[in-house]
């Protein structure tokens, strides 16, 4: 079967659900079986159905989601309410015409959404260092239709050259830099600072930020407000917090160092806001 990043990959739709396959999707949306310990077992049966991904709309953009493999993207076809208190947070704090930069976009299900919710006039960057799912992202991007969205193929980190990123189990979304021992599935990227991606897209202010780069936030985000004029700082920030304890510096608080707000918190993220915005 074709991959994402194979030309010859067929257009979305060719993988559009069977009956048997929507009714089992439709199910977990209207149930409990939409919560992520019965997700692996759906994929499962969804799999024995019909091999290989699916095509769907999700909070307005179209996506192929490789479910098998990725539990981020079990978690966007089976739960239609999908990181939704994170996706309402940033949509409330990002006007039409804006721009929202995602640090670790894996698939999409951040970047598509507001890239909707921003219309033709916003401006998407969209990080993803993984070069499997980097070639997801870019065929959901395409998928949609969305050409506000700049697609940036590289690592983001504290200076720019070079990181090794690998991939812990049998879950893409989990892909991580590497900090001490070098395992034997490691891949080298590109590694930028967040500053130079910024610059390379004439970006002069951030609406909204997404980060989730599994562990390394702190050094994309503290060396970020050091080097940038405060007049870049986003206004609003989602930041993953179940990796912290892999941080060097706790940048949560250096943030709020820095006139930020935690007004909210998920279970896997915490919710900033500056100032009054």
């Amino acid at each position: 079967m074709a991959a994402a990043n194979d030309p010859a990959s067929p257009p979305f739709g060719a993988f559009a659900p069977t009956r048997a396959q929507q009714a089992l999707i439709s199910l977990a949306h209207r149930s409990r079986l939409k919560r992520g310990a019965f997700r692996p077992m759906l994929s499962r049966l969804v799999n024995l159905l019909r091999a290989g991904p699916v095509d769907v709309q999700y909070q307005g953009a179209s996506f192929r989601f490789y479910h098998q493999a990725s539990a981020t993207e079990r978690g966007a076809l089976f739960n239609p309410d999908y990181n939704l208190e994170e996706l309402d947070f940033l949509r409330a704090r990002t006007p039409a015409g804006g721009v929202f930069v995602d640090v670790g976009a894996n698939v999409g299900t951040y970047a598509m959404v507001l890239a909707h919710h921003l219309g033709a006039g916003g401006k998407v960057i969209a990080i993803e260092p993984h070069p499997v799912t980097h070639a997801r992202l870019a065929f959901n991007r395409t998928a949609s239709g969305f050409r506000q969205i700049i697609l940036v193929a590289a690592a983001v980190g504290p200076s720019d050259g070079e990181l090794m990123i690998e991939t812990d189990g049998d879950n893409l979304g989990a892909s991580h830099i590497v900090t001490g021992k070098i395992s034997g599935n490691a891949i080298k990227v590109p590694s930028l600072r967040l500053q130079r991606i910024l610059d390379d897209a004439n970006v002069s202010h951030v609406d909204a930020l997404k980060i989730d780069v599994e562990g390394y936030e702190d050094r994309v985000l503290t060396g970020f407000f050091k080097e940038a004029l405060p007049s870049l700082w986003p206004h609003a920030v989602v930041i993953e917090h179940l990796s912290r304890s892999e941080w060097l510096e706790d940048c949560i608080a250096d943030m709020l160092t820095r006139g930020y707000a935690a007004t909210g918190k998920t279970r896997s993220n915490t919710l900033l806001v500056r100032g009054s915005a």
